[in-house]
């Protein structure tokens, strides 16, 4: 074939065209009523296949001339589906000629903006070929739909290569590129051919035609996202499109439930996590830039796709709620933390107490507002309520121990113990934990009542810490600790608390509270007898012994000896007395 033998050779080939599209037809009107379902593969769709291939070796580099073509041939099936389908018996052929309309005018687009594209029909055409073989139960056609769809693959892939190596070759557009439009094509194809063997309950196959369309559909939104955008935009985009995909999974789920769509939803709303990690480490927090809209998006898509997962009734609709309730906290922790350093003079205490205070509010509300979270599933989440508990709680306990050990500076406000704000965050964590482990009946059990108590001490010891270093002006360091002030403190703090817990013990009759009392008391003496004895050359530490002596002189006079066993319960005391009268 020469350019020049065009006119001769178009007439040809068109005439071609036209005997092989009428013979299924005429094949199929000469059958008897009732069998004119079974239709030739090969021609009904692979016809088209060779014709539009030799159509585009006439048409050389005449993209739009293609792409017309392509319109046309859709335009053309769709009037042949529709004659079709006012005949008896011709359902098949009618969907088939209605597959190919779909899937030309689909071509026409990538064709428009580059004759490459043309690999693409072989996608379309093997996802027809799927759902021919399904439909009449014949395995060739699958393998020969599969087939194409590989060899589409292989096709776009090496024409992809061989452009992007081109010296004059540059994709100027987003999205509205070939590259895009083909890589498109092929993931739709994966997915048609995924429904298509849904549709007969064939749940494996299915799944792996969705995993190769949406391995296609992430693959092409990654590379036009990274193409196109700067560094500093790319998270923002990914966000958008992670919560673009999870809704159409949703969507689809809602109408046909799919573990993989389901799953899929999930997967999206849970990559928020490390992209807001990444925004945070390219500008410093998550909203900064266009990470507003990327997360107005999120937003959106996330609640609509939570709905989907609700009416879908699958499942995985409680762990994507789940997750939902951890990404946000996160996100707001991450724009809250990063306030601080934007006023000067901001201490370190802020940013602790801020970073904290969305997981408190989420804790709160999972402990007293229960309803607020878990729509929009309502019910089916409450079986998830502990689960979240347990996760909100270990990221509180996390940063508490890890603030135990920060300065706290209020500043610009003066440091106040305990009404400061990380001192007041590091309370709030302390009663919302005691709120979590009150039991319904109100009473702790020992070991849960000796956690908290050693919480509450470990808390008491660094309230006093710190006021040792702001008020004493001593480093924050590994110094702060060798200091006589230091030591001096913990121990009239420590022996207030044991006078405390003894006199309570004593005068309630809780034997428990009484010993915990002593051997604080205990824990001081030898303190006392180890540490403090360093320090008898000045005055904090004669100080800290003669304060140690009176609060025993004080405990030998309000409780003088322990009580009796029978004390620690009262209630068998008087059923004892009862039952002897």
């Amino acid at each position: 074939y020469a350019p020049h033998k065009y006119a001769s050779t178009q007439p040809f080939l068109a005439l071609f065209f036209a005997v092989y599209l009428l013979i299924p037809i005429l094949f199929a009107r000469r059958r008897p009523v009732g069998r004119r379902d079974l239709i030739d593969g090969c021609l009904v769709f692979g016809m088209p296949l060779v014709a539009f291939s030799l159509q585009a070796g006439l048409l050389q580099g005449q993209r739009m001339a293609l792409a017309f073509c392509a319109l046309g041939l859709g335009a053309l099936y769709a009037g042949l589906s529709w004659w079709l389908r006012r005949r008896k018996d011709f359902d098949v052929l009618a969907q088939s000629h209605a597959l190919l309309a779909v899937g030309f005018a689909t071509l026409a687009v990538p064709l428009a903006l580059s004759a490459q594209a043309t690999a693409c029909v072989f996608a379309l055409e093997g996802a027809a070929l799927c759902w021919l073989g399904l439909r009449q139960q014949r395995l060739l056609p699958q393998l020969a739909g599969a087939g194409l769809q590989l060899a589409a693959a292989i096709a776009f892939t090496i024409g992809l290569t061989a452009a992007r190596f081109s010296p004059g070759e540059h994709i100027a557009v987003p999205i509205a590129n070939a590259s895009f439009m083909g890589a498109l094509l092929i993931a739709i194809a994966g997915f048609a051919s995924a429904w298509a063997y849904r549709q007969v309950r064939n749940d494996n196959i299915a799944g792996l035609y969705y995993g190769w369309g949406l391995a296609w559909w992430v693959g092409n939104g990654l590379n036009e996202i990274v193409g196109f955008l700067g560094h500093r935009d790319e998270p923002d985009a990914l966000l958008a499109f992670a919560a673009l995909t999870g809704w159409l999974a949703a969507e689809v789920h809602r109408r046909r439930p799919a573990s993989a769509l389901a799953l899929t939803g999930l997967a999206a709303l849970a990559s928020a996590v490390p992209l807001a990690l990444w925004q945070s480490g390219v500008h410093e927090q998550p909203f900064a830039g266009n990470g507003v809209w990327a997360w107005l998006v999120y937003a959106a898509l996330g609640i609509r796709s939570l709905q989907c997962l609700r009416d879908g009734e699958h499942r995985l609709a409680s762990p994507a709620q789940f997750t939902w309730w951890l990404v946000w906290p996160l996100v707001a922790s991450l724009l809250l933390g990063w306030l601080p350093g934007q006023f000067a003079g901001m201490g370190d205490g802020w940013q602790a107490a801020l970073i904290v205070l969305p997981w408190l509010v989420v804790a709160a509300l999972a402990l007293y507002r229960w309803r607020w979270l878990s729509m929009p599933l309502g019910d089916a989440f409450d079986g998830w309520r502990g689960r979240l508990l347990a996760v909100l709680f270990a990221v509180l306990g996390l940063w508490w121990l890890v603030s135990l050990f920060d300065d706290g500076a209020a500043t610009p406000l003066p440091w106040l113990p305990v009404l400061n704000p990380m001192e007041l965050a590091q309370l709030a964590v302390l009663v919302l934990a005691l709120r979590w482990q009150l039991p319904a009946g109100g009473r702790l059990s020992s070991s849960r009542i000796v956690l908290l108590s050693g919480l509450a001490f470990a808390w008491i010891t660094s309230v006093v810490l710190h006021a040792v270093h702001h008020w004493g002006g001593i480093a924050w360091d590994g110094g702060l600790l060798s200091s006589s002030l230091a030591q001096t403190s913990l121990t009239v703090v420590w022996s207030v608390l044991g006078v405390i817990g003894w006199v309570l013990g004593s005068r309630r009759g809780q034997r428990m509270l009484w010993l915990a009392g002593a051997v604080l008391m205990g824990v001081v003496l030898a303190k006392l007898v180890l540490v403090d004895r360093e320090h008898l050359g000045n005055l904090l530490g004669i100080g800290s012994f003669i304060a140690y002596g009176l609060l025993c002189t004080v405990v030998g006079y309000l409780a003088p000896a322990p009580p009796r066993s029978a004390d620690a319960n009262p209630d068998r005391d008087i059923d004892a007395k009862e039952t002897v009268a």
